[in-house]
């Protein structure tokens, strides 16, 4: 179906993923012009690829489109009919569908017309809607910061293009064409814009493989973001381009005619490296710009896997390789399905340059990545990239349950960005299986990248068959074996050196929850403990005038209440007065309640968790004479009676609870010892020796040199109690490098 062209109308663009075999591609060539692109012009180029009934869809769209953006203009002056119109050509140039092309043109509908979506349904179908609505941001989104007004808009399109991979590039396709025309808007909304662009939508591009619309998105950020360092890099690239560029035409021709000699078909061409590419790379190795060597890449295109190893083994003995520069992403491809055999070699006159080589189909892919084959699509249709749409899949489900898991939309957004930007290495289960994992990750990480459960019972590990610390940092080609227990749980330390986001989020969860049920518990019993002094208790309570207390309060359950006491932020004993009335004797006298302190002291058993801690400046340990105060947010903390912290609140006896030991104790308390002794080779061995011997662990050694020939030892271990802190301190008096040894407070 052919439409008349309208006056002043421009051809189309080429298609992004295009390049020339002979010439050498500058990828900052692929940013279009602001040409005004008009309906007739993306009716043509979706004319090759669909039949005359979807282009009228289409055109259907347009004229609704049209209609209720009527009276509207964009900051650039121009209707504002024309920016759906070249998103929808952005994504038409990716040889999108039908339903695609229509839901991009009426994206802006919902939010910035009074159409609503059920007229969109009606019209266009119920997919299309769901489309849109995805895309659209949230409105109405009242006493919330900017900051999480836009992580709700962004978790918004995230969660939606969980539903549907096509919200995403709608999204992707309109924020491309916003940076387009970013030259209108104030210096300050511009780098806002262009740093999100920078930090989310560039990365998503990347994640799902779309490579064309990635380099465009990085070049316009770049340039809006730092403009200066932006023409700084371009004047360095273009001066060294003119030497550079004949001696990547040597290496090309040369590569090229050994191919032909040995009968393998192949395109061979070279790349520049885009300059946000060339930017980040100075910025993270700290390179100046003469030592970043892979300005230039030389791509081979061939047909077979087997051919791509036949190449690398050409270039290689045509031009020597370098060391440690070799990366086979075919046998092992990255987390967004993106396959390739990466080296660097060095070419005449001793220039290192970057050698790709892939099929034509990997190609493809690295380009348009997921775009290229729609998750939505049937088998038929996605054969041959079933792994990278798996990989897709498994990305959006995490997204799914890291939004389940996030406490608001804000830490949602800011694990999203972590999982965006991973460096990743590679490591084996004991059964062989490969497991994927940000770089600099820990056995923890594994266990979680295994499954959630063996994650929360982990408590030890295995790399290469030794056992190692849980926060030893991973390296690729090791073998991990996770041992568990039943009664173990994550350990709050952990999310100081894990680094995956499932990791983070399933130990934040599983706190989160823990420390909840634990701080009801608590606080249970320290409000009952309170009650006590007026002969009550919470189940005695009449509950009207506990709704009253609560509605004063602003809780809307008793047990968020004990929770809020239990984490410290609410006195038990004020919170006591509350909730009981005024209570009278039989001769009609205002009752006299005993003494809080006059109660039995708060029995601990040194295992409560999270909501009863030990306090790091005193260090009790069981038989220490102890006393608690609250510490918002993290409940009861113990000191040793007599610390110097606790001593400015002995005036507010609302912040005081006695507390004693139990019986029957379990668990492991730290305790400060400290020696002074001489200087003689392997002392602290000798000492760390005695220490383990007595079945002590140590957690921290920290030695102080004094004079050269005395020196003070300072150890922190973990002991049972004050009994066997004594034996461990008796075993180390006797030893002969030891002058004195005491127990610091």
């Amino acid at each position: 179906m052919r439409l008349p062209t309208q006056a002043g109308a421009k051809r189309p663009g080429r298609n992004m993923s295009e390049h020339s075999q002979l010439d050498i591609v500058d990828e900052s060539e692929m940013i279009a012009d602001e040409e005004r692109f008009l309906i007739s012009d993306l009716c043509l180029e979706l004319e090759p690829y669909m039949d005359e009934a979807q282009i009228k869809d289409v055109y259907q769209a347009y004229l609704f489109g049209a209609n209720a953006h009527e009276g509207q203009y964009r900051m650039t002056g121009e209707p504002y009919i024309y920016h759906p119109i070249a998103v929808a050509r952005i994504l038409a140039e990716m040889h999108v569908d039908s339903r695609t092309i229509v839901a991009a043109i009426l994206h802006d509908v919902i939010e910035d017309t009074p159409s609503s979506k059920e007229q969109i349904s009606n019209e266009f179908g119920e997919d299309v809607a769901e489309l849109v609505d995805g895309v659209s941001k949230l409105t109405k989104i009242e006493n919330k910061d900017k900051q999480e007004q836009q992580a709700e808009n962004i978790q918004k399109v995230l969660l939606a293009m969980a539903r549907d991979i096509r919200v995403i590039m709608i999204k992707l396709a309109d924020r491309l064409h916003n940076m387009r025309t970013l030259g209108v808007m104030r210096p300050d909304k511009k780098r806002r814009i262009a740093k999100e662009t920078l930090e989310i939508y560039a990365p998503i591009a990347q994640r799902l493989g779309i490579n064309a619309l990635r380099v465009e998105l990085e070049n316009l950020g770049f340039q809006a973001m730092y403009p200066y360092r932006y023409a700084v890099l371009m004047n360095a690239v273009q001066h060294v381009s003119g030497h550079r560029k004949e001696v990547v035409q040597k290496v090309d021709m040369a590569i090229k005619t050994r191919l032909e000699e040995i009968g393998i078909d192949a395109e061979v061409f070279a790349r520049k490296k885009h300059l946000y590419s060339l930017y980040r790379k100075m910025k993270t190795k700290r390179l100046p710009f003469k030592k970043v060597f892979d300005v230039y890449a030389i791509r081979v295109i061939v047909q077979t896997v087997d051919n791509c190893y036949r190449v690398l083994g050409v270039a290689h003995n045509l031009f020597k390789p370098i060391p440690g520069r070799f990366k086979d992403y075919i046998a092992i491809p990255k987390g967004n399905g993106y396959q390739s055999l990466h080296s660097a070699m060095y070419g005449p006159h001793a220039i290192p340059m970057e050698l790709q080589v892939r099929t034509k189909e990997m190609e493809e892919f690295a380009e348009a990545g997921i775009a290229a084959h729609w998750l939505y699509k049937t088998s038929e249709d996605s054969h041959g990239h079933q792994g990278a749409q798996a990989r897709a899949r498994d990305w959006l489900t995490g997204l799914l349950e890291m939004q389940q898991h996030a406490g608001n939309p804000v830490e949602f957004l800011d694990n999203v960005k972590v999982d965006l930007f991973p460096d990743e290495i590679y490591v084996y289960t004991p059964e062989g299986d490969i497991i994927k994992l940000p770089k600099g990750s820990t056995p923890v990480d594994f266990a979680y990248a295994v499954h959630t459960g063996v994650g929360n019972t982990c408590v030890a590990a295995k790399l290469d068959h030794q056992f190692a610390p849980l926060n030893t940092p991973l390296y690729s080609g090791q073998t991990v074996d996770i041992v568990t227990s039943p009664m173990a749980r994550p350990n709050p330390v952990w999310l100081n050196y894990v680094v995956s986001v499932r990791a983070r989020t399933n130990i934040r969860n599983y706190l989160k929850n823990m420390k909840t049920g634990e701080a009801l518990a608590q606080g249970t019993r320290l409000m009952n403990r309170c009650l006590k002094v007026y002969s009550t208790s919470l189940e005695d309570l009449d509950n009207e005038h506990v709704k009253q207390v609560l509605e004063e309060f602003h809780f809307e359950r008793l047990d968020e209440l004990l929770v809020d006491i239990g984490l410290g932020n609410r006195p038990p004993s004020l919170v006591a007065r509350r909730l009981l009335p005024a209570m009278y004797d039989e001769n009609g006298e205002v009752f006299e309640a005993q003494s809080v302190q006059s109660l039995a002291p708060l029995a601990i058993s040194g295992t409560e968790g999270m909501v009863v801690s030990y306090a790091k400046c005193c260090n009790p340990i069981p038989n220490d004479h102890i006393v608690a105060v609250f510490n918002k947010g993290r409940g009861i903390v113990v000191h040793r009676e007599g610390c110097k912290n606790i001593e400015s609140l002995r005036h507010r006896p609302d912040q005081i609870v006695d507390v004693t030991w139990m019986d029957e104790l379990d668990g492991d308390f730290t305790a400060r010892i400290c020696a002074e002794v001489r200087n003689q080779p392997g002392m602290l061995a000798r000492l760390a020796t005695g220490i383990s011997e007595e079945d002590a662990n140590i957690d921290l050694v920290d030695i102080e040199d004094r004079d050269g020939v005395i020196s003070h030892i300072t150890f922190n271990i973990s002991i049972k109690n004050r009994k066997h802190l004594a034996r461990i301190m008796r075993r180390l008096r006797i030893m002969q490098p030891v002058l004195k040894i005491w127990r610091m407070r």
